[in-house]
C-alpha cells in the first residue's frame, strides 16, 4: 500500500496546452497523495492566442494522458480569471476540498509563478530538477507555422503523445484557422512597438451604460477578439479628458450620445495581464439613462455590431467577452457569477 505525505495534492496551471512539463507535476502530484486535484485557470474566457483551449479541453487532454486508475484519483476544478488575486485565490480555495494535509504541488520558474504564494495554509511542494518547458513556445509553435506536420513534429518531445494526437485534430478545425489570424494581427500590433525606447502602456476608456434592466455592449469587428462583445471604448486621444473620450468611443461605436450628467461611477482596471496588445489601463465609465425604453443604437466605426442586452442575461454570455470586460461588467454592476463545477476525470473522455 502506498505510504502518502499528504490527505489532497493540488496542482495549479492554465495549462495553454498541457505538456511534458505539467505532466511531472501531475506525477509528483500523484506520488504526493490518493487525490489530486487539477486547477484550471482562465476558465469561461473567450478564446485567444493566449487561451486558445477550453477549460473542457485542456481537462480531456489531461485525463487522456493518464491510465485508468490515476484517472479515477483527479479532479479537474475550473476557476475563471479575475484579474483581482484576492478574489481568484478565494475561488481556488472554494474549489479545493478541505483536507488535513494539503500539499500545492508547483514550480516556481518566474514571476508568473508568484500566484503560489497566495496559499500559505497549504504546504508548498516543489518539485526539483524540472525540465524548463514554456507553453508559449508551444503557442508559438501552434500558431506560427503554417505546415502543421511540422509544428507536430517539432512538438514531439514537449507535449505527451495524448495531447499531440489531441493537437492533431485541433490544427484542422477552423478555430484554430482564426486564432493564427489573431496571432499573426498581434504579433503585427506588437512590431510596431518594437523601436519604442521603453515598454508602451496604452490608455484606453469604457462605458458602461445602463438602460431599462439592459446594458450597452458592441461586437468587435477587428482583431483582437474580432466577433467577441465588449464594451463601447477605445483609446484616449492626446489632448483629452478621460470622461470626454468616454462619451467620444460610445458615440463613434453606437451613435448613441449621452449626457455627462449620467455618469453614476468611475473606475480603473490595470491589471497588467488584462489585455493581450500590452499593459492597458482603462478607466471605465458607467452611466445611467433611467429610462424604460432603450434608445436606438447603431453599430459604427470598428465595431460590427451593437446591441443592448439585457443584464440577467450577462453571465450566460460570459465565454463570449473580450479580454477582461466581463470582469469589468462584474464589479461595475454588483453581478454575481456562480463558482464553476468540478469534474471527476473518469467523467471526461479519454
Amino acid at each position: 500500500m502506498t505510504a502518502y505525505s499528504h490527505d489532497l495534492a493540488v496542482v495549479i496551471g492554465r495549462f495553454q496546452p498541457f505538456h511534458n512539463g505539467h505532466a511531472r507535476l501531475l506525477a509528483h502530484a500523484l506520488r504526493t497523495a490518493p487525490r489530486v486535484t487539477v486547477v484550471l485557470g482562465s476558465a469561461r474566457g473567450a478564446r485567444s492566442p493566449k487561451n486558445p483551449f477550453s477549460w473542457q479541453e485542456r481537462a480531456a487532454m489531461i485525463a487522456a494522458s493518464l491510465d485508468a486508475a490515476d484517472r479515477a484519483r483527479v479532479t479537474f476544478a475550473p476557476v475563471r480569471d479575475r484579474y483581482d488575486d484576492a478574489r481568484w485565490a478565494a475561488d481556488v480555495r472554494a474549489a479545493v476540498p478541505d483536507g488535513a494535509r494539503v500539499a500545492l504541488v508547483g514550480h516556481d520558474k518566474d514571476a508568473s509563478s508568484y500566484y503560489l504564494r497566495h496559499f500559505p495554509h497549504w504546504d508548498l511542494t516543489p518539485l526539483p530538477d524540472v525540465v524548463p518547458l514554456d507553453a508559449t513556445h508551444i503557442r508559438d509553435v501552434l500558431f506560427g507555422s503554417a505546415d502543421p506536420a511540422a509544428a507536430l513534429a517539432a512538438l514531439a518531445d514537449d507535449v505527451p503523445a495524448a495531447v499531440e494526437l489531441y493537437l492533431r485534430d485541433w490544427l484542422a478545425c477552423p478555430v484554430h484557422a482564426a486564432l493564427a489570424d489573431e496571432y499573426r494581427a498581434l504579433r503585427k500590433y506588437h512590431a510596431a512597438w518594437q523601436s519604442a525606447p521603453y515598454a508602451p502602456i496604452f490608455v484606453t476608456v469604457d462605458a458602461v451604460v445602463r438602460a431599462a434592466g439592459h446594458v450597452l455592449l458592441v461586437q468587435r469587428g477587428r482583431a483582437p477578439g474580432k466577433g467577441t462583445w465588449a464594451l463601447p471604448g477605445g483609446f484616449l486621444d492626446p489632448h483629452e479628458r478621460v470622461l470626454d473620450a468616454a462619451l467620444r468611443e460610445l458615440e463613434e461605436e453606437t451613435r448613441l450620445t449621452v449626457a455627462p450628467s449620467a455618469l453614476t461611477d468611475v473606475r480603473v482596471f490595470d491589471h497588467p495581464d488584462r489585455s493581450l496588445r500590452g499593459r492597458t489601463i482603462t478607466h471605465a465609465h458607467a452611466f445611467d439613462l433611467h429610462t424604460a425604453t432603450l434608445p436606438a443604437v447603431q453599430a459604427a466605426d470598428d465595431a460590427a455590431a451593437a446591441r443592448w442586452v439585457p443584464i440577467a442575461d450577462l453571465v450566460d454570455m460570459e465565454e463570449t467577452f473580450h479580454e477582461d470586460h466581463f470582469h469589468i461588467l462584474v464589479t461595475m454592476l454588483g453581478l454575481a457569477p456562480p463558482l464553476l463545477p468540478s469534474v471527476l476525470g473518469t467523467s471526461l473522455p479519454a
